[in-house]
């Protein structure tokens, strides 16, 4: 592609095709197709915005988090084409995995490249993933895989034995999630669904309230890590209740060798919102 598609446009198409008659017909497998553009660069002020909003200190080196946000909009682009197997609208992100090759720079262009693979039965419907990776120079230095769950009501995957709940480990942050963030983080990601920034919205998707962002709890966690973390590493997350807006919530991390261990997760009730690793 010659630029970054525009998100506000991708969204609107996605709600357009779910209104009933409108939608036509999925596909039943992954497209093989696979879109990139080069030469994306970043706006100092926009990385200053996002750093604000997820707890980031102002600095050249951009978060792990940024560079998802920075090329979302193709992974966006792939996954609201008509033949993709899974709607947008509904899609539920369950897991995010992120591989930093080496620290990337404010003043550095980025090419960016997306696909989807993957795609597998779910107890509650299928899954997939949607690969976006970053190189400079011809140099990978980035890879981000997110693991979406679009719901059927003919699911086919093998179920998952629930266990115990282990209790939270103590907090050792606490912080109060307000509505502003759903707002603020839809402005700086460009991710404008509206079960983050609509009690309508969020209504429509079976959510009494809205929800975070699942990239905005990942993104505070690592924030809250930022001067521990090396210059390489993999941060894997698992998205598990969401958070509504407005809520407290706990943060806990126990180092685990060279890497870390944490969760976020209800400061009242303890109920899980999501589980991570440094590596």
């Amino acid at each position: 592609m010659e630029r970054l598609p525009a998100p506000g446009a991708l969204y609107r198409r996605a709600l357009l095709g779910a209104l009933p008659g409108t939608g036509g017909r999925r596909g039943r497998e992954l497209p093989a197709v696979e879109l990139g553009v080069t030469g994306v660069t970043v706006d100092p002020a926009h990385l200053a915005d996002y750093d604000r909003v997820c707890g980031f200190r102002l600095a050249d080196r951009l978060p792990a988090t940024y560079l998802h946000v920075l090329g979302f909009p193709l992974s966006l682009r792939l996954m609201t084409a008509a033949d993709f197997p899974i709607p947008l609208t509904g899609v539920v992100h369950v897991a995010n995995r992120i591989t930093v090759r080496r620290p990337v720079q404010v003043g550095e262009s980025v090419d960016f490249r997306t696909y989807a693979e993957n795609l597998r039965p779910h107890e509650r419907g299928r899954q997939l993933d949607v690969v976006l990776v970053g190189s400079v120079g011809g140099e990978e230095v980035w890879r981000g895989v997110s693991t979406y769950l679009g719901k059927e009501r003919a699911a086919g995957g093998p179920r998952r034995d629930p266990g115990d709940r282990p209790a939270p480990p103590a907090a050792s942050a606490r912080w109060r999630v307000t509505p502003r963030v759903g707002t603020d983080y839809a402005r700086v990601s460009g991710d404008h669904n509206p079960i983050h920034t609509s009690k309508l919205g969020a209504k429509l998707f079976g959510f009494p309230r809205p929800i975070a962002h699942g990239m905005w709890s990942k993104a505070r966690c690592l924030a809250a890590l930022e001067s521990r973390l090396p210059d390489a590493y993999t941060v894997d997350v698992t998205f598990k209740l969401p958070v509504s807006l407005p809520s407290t919530v706990g943060f806990s991390a126990t180092a685990d060798g060279a890497g870390w261990d944490f969760v976020l997760h209800g400061a009242r009730d303890g109920r899980p919102h999501l589980a991570g690793t440094v590596r």
